[in-house]
């Protein structure tokens, strides 16, 4: 049996990881070379230009994805608890 909370925990902390780490590129300068070379390896173009940072944005980005991150982790667990007693 999976604790709901366990698992909220982790996919919460690799969602904010994940967002935490976007926006230290961001900061570092180099989210738009990366991002440029993640379109043109798949082939797309996009007229897209990555922001200046912006701390209260990037706050918020990695506060919100953190708790969508739990939350969807705690139901997950929740509906496997139920689905395989």
């Amino acid at each position: 049996m999976n604790n709901p909370n366990k698992v909220g925990l982790v996919f919460g902390a690799i969602m904010g990881g994940w967002h935490c780490v976007w926006a230290l590129l961001v900061f570092l300068g180099v989210a738009q070379k990366i991002y440029d070379f993640i379109l043109w390896a798949h082939m797309i173009h996009l007229p897209i230009i990555i922001g200046p940072f912006d701390p209260k944005a990037a706050l918020t980005l990695v506060v919100l994805t953190t708790a969508i991150g739990y939350v969807f982790g705690y139901i997950a667990a929740w509906v496997w608890n139920r689905v395989y007693r």
